[in-house]
């Protein structure tokens, strides 16, 4: 194994244990960014010698005995929307050429003093307006969309170029890529991780967190992000705890709710079967399976759609006026379309937010976990506008890769995403879990015990199987997208 290839986990104990160096690991990484960063363009900026400096400060510092933690000369890659003091943040805009940022986001500093090496700035979707991350591809197969906004984090991690990364996600935008490239991801509870120096698509329904190779790493990395920061007017006081999962994979006693509505509905069948192979799979561990109605589903895509477009318009109405043609076409036209909301349609919005979260809560007192699919179908090939289901639906790509996730956004419950399986093709296929407000913990536990569970039954192959499901849903290549929510 390259050490490019391991997981944080497994580097940082390495590293603790001196059988590996920081320098050795971020080398290694700089070199894989080398040899696939021209086919994959995850990165908007790699920081080479920046990260070797890093690395070369963090060995020292591992030699004279001061171990900082699991993240301890670490390699890692930020979205470009997280500002890295002297760094440009150019959010994958023109509107934002010649920007550097003058001091550190939160959790830019917060990564730093655990020991992290930052070896680049990841590829995002214009201003994190869509689900597709144009100049990024696919780490599993090139000719196939990266997912977005946070494509370019995913990307990297699911490549070996970077051990870890942060992305955010407003609609979807961790866990989307995530899903579509095969690794994990996780948006926290609303609130639980800062914002503070992180452009912002829309102020209330944004989030920041990990992305990883494994559960585990990404209950070590969100130990180092969480913590009130009264920068962030969202950020919440709840205290610090560690997310570690303990070892095992007895779910006994746990509840897992298995939606009857909304999650699986036009969804392609091999994402389903796959899905619900890893559901039997947490009820083989001991979790007890209860059905579950999602409440209020007719309301979900009209509701992100209200709060998002307004809010996204707001944050941009100066430069939209002052230099529109800066902003690609597609994020402009999503950007002058929230000029036409009234403000009576946000205030809808607002209410229907606030009722799903009280039926939310409600539905989360009978269950711990919900289990569903994180998107409804892989990865399509680049360039694919539409997607046509077996009864005539025919829904365009965001629409289909945002629905699923954007509820998690809406209600501000954590969300986590994992691999559970591939398609005949070989695409990736994630199953997410969902959760109380502040009950990451429990998530994590869950997908840790899938994991491990399937590491013992196919030794090296974490992910799950690769299993033959009932044929895709018909992909259609042109035809103009339905006017829906877009987002994130």
């Amino acid at each position: 194994m390259q050490p490019y290839e391991r997981s944080l986990a497994d580097a940082a104990e390495a590293i603790r244990q001196r059988r590996l160096s920081p320098v050795e690991l971020v080398d290694s990484v700089l070199d894989r960014i080398e040899h696939v960063e021209p086919r994959l363009s995850a990165y908007s900026a790699v920081t080479a010698e920046r990260a070797r400096r890093a690395a070369r400060e963090a060995e020292q510092e591992a030699v004279a005995g001061r171990f900082r933690g699991p993240l301890h000369g670490i390699p890692m890659g930020l979205k470009d929307l997280i500002d890295v003091a002297g760094m440009a943040t150019a959010a994958g805009s023109r509107v934002r050429s010649g920007h550097r940022a003058e001091t550190d986001s939160t959790v830019t500093a917060r990564l730093a003093a655990a020991g992290a090496v930052l070896v680049g700035k990841t590829h995002t979707h214009e201003f994190a307006y869509g689900l597709i991350t144009p100049r990024t591809h696919n780490a599993r197969d090139a000719g196939r969309v990266a997912g977005g906004s946070s494509g370019g984090s995913a990307v990297a991690v699911a490549a070996g170029t970077a051990t870890f990364a942060l992305g955010t996600d407003t609609g979807g935008s961790i866990r989307v890529p995530s899903a579509l490239n095969g690794v994990v991801g996780l948006k926290p509870t609303y609130g639980l991780v800062p914002r503070h120096g992180v452009t912002s698509l829309s102020w209330s329904l944004d989030h920041v967190g990990p992305i990883t190779r494994t559960v585990e790493d990404a209950a070590l990395v969100l130990t180092a992000l969480v913590g009130h920061d009264p920068r962030d007017p969202a950020s919440l006081a709840a205290p610090v705890a560690g997310y570690r999962p303990h070892t095992g994979t007895d779910l006994t006693g746990l509840r897992v709710g298995v939606p009857r509505t909304y999650y699986f509905d036009h969804v392609d069948p091999q994402v389903e079967a796959a899905v619900r192979r890893a559901v039997d799979r947490l009820a083989a561990l001991g979790a007890r399976l209860v059905e579950v109605d999602i409440p209020m589903a007719r309301y979900i895509r009209a509701t992100q759609w209200g709060l998002m477009v307004p809010e996204a318009t707001a944050y941009h109405e100066r430069t939209l006026r002052a230099v529109p043609d800066l902003y690609g076409a597609d994020v402009r036209a999503l950007l002058e379309a929230g000029e036409l909301m009234t403000a009576g349609d946000y205030l809808r919005a607002q209410r229907s937010r606030m009722l799903m979260r009280r039926e939310w809560a409600r539905m989360l007192e009978d269950v711990d976990v919900i289990a569903a699919p994180t998107v409804p179908t892989t990865a399509v090939p680049a360039g694919l506008e539409t997607i046509t289901w077996p009864d005539g639906t025919v829904e365009s790509v965001p629409d289909a890769y945002v629905r699923l996730s954007a509820p998690a956004n809406i209600t501000g419950v954590p969300s986590l995403t994992l691999p559970v399986g591939h398609d005949r093709e070989g695409m990736p296929i994630g199953m997410q879990l969902l959760g109380r407000p502040l009950a990451e913990a429990v998530l994590l536990r869950v997908g840790c015990a899938y994991e491990r569970a399937e590491r013992l039954c196919e030794p090296g192959r974490a992910g799950g199987r690769r299993e033959q499901a009932p044929a895709p849903p018909r992909r259609a290549g042109s035809g103009p997208a339905p006017a829906a929510t877009h987002a994130i």
